[in-house]
């Protein structure tokens, strides 16, 4: 249960941390000159400490930790503005750990005052990490958007913001992978597999691990003629099914076997007693990728192959604002629809901004599921292009003010009437007989005259088509600015890949990039206006 659970996870006392608060004689600022701590004051770091790391809610983390007496938890407001930095410039632990140590600028972001101390270990940002990630994975509550959300919120009040007008946008997000084919990674499940058993269990298997473990995967393929790949998959397939029979009893709660059991459903069958290999056309999207990253999955996107995440941000869009802030941002495996991730975060996204009414996507996140959700959150859809050929005869559907339909077609107006499961809508005959686009129409020609058959959904998708049309024109184009927003979280990966690797941890990525650029950009606001003390 989650109460086991959250015994079990606290091993130490949670304190808060107000160290920063207090006054230190023997702080590095006394050390400087006048004109240099004038200058410290005034850069982007300083500007951090007060935007960010002292608006940091540690109480929110407190349930990671013990309410007994104990070993005090490290300062979460260092440990969360560390992460927050280390992805904002592109930093590996390494370089963390020497911009804390050695760079007045960085210990100021983080509330230091003196030139000694060293917040917390290696060890403890990683054990903070996994902590808040088993805390994920329990209770699905992520304790990083907890914080990205609560200073989004502050600071959309301070500024003055107006939420009611947003557009979202998705990217794929490559992760740190090598690129396997298939007969590499099963060879790579094979040595990984034989590392991990007994020594005793190493001489006893031997002879059936031997042709695949005393080089790497990478030289076996590489020592391989072509035409040999099915036959040696084949080959494995074999090995596969035994070692999943007899391993499995004394090797099965072990992680590398859950991997190596995962990768023989996904690629091998049983099929009357026999082992068989699943054709290429059988195996999905979602199979695993690679054993060092056991959450992406695969995608194909304009000829390019795609190995991670799908990241999909949310920002807001009226025209009056002064600058336009991250409201919200999902990580979702990258062969899920981007309608469906719109979707699922659309009652979160109406709960941050309860007066969101307009909502400005491209093409990819329209849905019929979307178009009912939207109605009954009031959300009006902006799309700048819309999935499927546009119709060669433009049939509009409006309601009127007896609660049913008016269908328009380009020469006339029809008023629908209900069916037993749907509408329909009878347009005069003698006036389609003289229409130059009546064989295009999409309307059927009977007896009554042609006939136009439509349901509520029709018109919801129809009107989803025609939304744009009805804004001023400086609003049909306020969508593209988003893809701005995703070159800022593309800003420290290379070539399009992560550093990271894993769903939680590009979330982790997400979140804090997101508190990133909102913080860069109010920085360069308040630069210009000095809205902020």
């Amino acid at each position: 249960s989650i109460n086991e659970y959250n015994k079990r996870l606290r091993k130490k006392m949670y304190k808060e941390n107000i160290s920063y608060q207090q006054n230190n004689i023997f702080s590095f600022k006394s050390l400087l000159s006048e004109k240099k701590y004038k200058k410290l004051s005034e850069s982007q770091e300083f500007y951090f400490f007060n935007l960010i790391f002292r608006n940091i809610k540690e109480s929110e983390f407190s349930i990671l930790y013990s309410e007994k007496d104990s070993r005090p938890n490290s300062p979460i407001n260092c440990l969360v503005s560390s992460l927050i930095l280390m992805h904002r410039k592109g930093w590996s632990y390494e370089q963390l750990f020497e911009q804390i140590d050695f760079d007045l600028k960085t210990r100021t972001a983080l509330g230091l005052s003196d030139l000694e101390e060293t917040p917390f270990s290696p060890a403890t940002i990683f054990n903070f990490q996994n902590r808040i990630a088993e805390h994920f994975v329990n209770t699905g509550e992520n304790l990083l958007e907890r914080v990205f959300d609560s200073l989004t919120e502050e600071q959309l009040k301070t500024l003055k913001i107006k939420t009611n007008i947003q557009r979202s946008d998705s990217f794929l997000a490559t992760s740190n992978i090598r690129s396997y084919s298939r007969l590499q990674m099963l060879i790579e499940l094979l040595i990984r597999l034989y590392r991990n058993l007994s020594d005793e269990d190493k001489l006893k298997f031997q002879e059936k691990f031997a042709p695949y473990v005393k080089q790497t995967s990478g030289q076996f393929i590489y020592r391989l003629n072509p035409s040999d790949i099915t036959h040696k998959i084949e080959e494995i397939a074999t090995i596969y099914h035994w070692l999943y029979l007899n391993l499995k009893d004394q090797y099965g709660d072990q992680q590398i076997f859950r991997v190596f059991e995962r990768v023989y459903t996904e690629h091998f069958t049983l099929v009357k007693d026999k082992i068989v290999v699943k054709t290429s056309e059988e195996l999905h999207s979602g199979i695993l990728q690679s054993p060092d990253d056991l959450d992406a999955t695969y995608r194909k996107k304009r000829a390019k192959q795609f190995h991670g995440q799908v990241i999909n941000v949310t920002e807001t869009a009226h025209p009056d604002n002064p600058l336009n802030l991250v409201l919200d941002v999902s990580v979702q495996a990258n062969n899920i629809d981007d309608s469906v991730i719109l979707g699922a975060r659309l009652d979160k996204m109406k709960e941050k901004t309860s007066d969101l009414d307009e909502l400005h996507t491209d093409g990819g996140f329209g849905s019929e599921d979307n178009d009912k959700k939207m109605s009954q959150l009031g959300i009006t859809h902006i799309q700048t292009a819309v999935k499927g050929r546009k119709p060669v005869v433009e049939i509009v559907i409006e309601k009127n003010d007896t609660k049913g339909y008016q269908v328009k077609c380009p020469n006339q107006v029809a008023l629908s009437q209900k069916t037993e499961t749907r509408y329909k809508a009878c347009f005069d005959l003698n006036i389609c007989s003289n229409c130059s686009l009546a064989k295009l129409c999409p309307a059927v020609e009977m007896k009554q005259g042609r006939v136009y058959y439509f349901s509520d959904e029709d018109y919801l998708s129809n009107k989803r088509r025609r939304n744009i049309l009805a804004l001023p024109i400086e609003r049909q184009k306020i969508r593209p600015n988003v893809e701005a927003t995703v070159k800022e979280f593309e800003y420290s990966m290379v070539n399009g890949k992560l550093k990271v690797r894993g769903l939680f941890k590009t979330m982790v990525y997400a979140y804090t990039m997101a508190v990133s650029i909102n913080f860069g950009r109010i920085y360069r606001y308040n630069q210009v206006n000095y809205a902020l003390e």
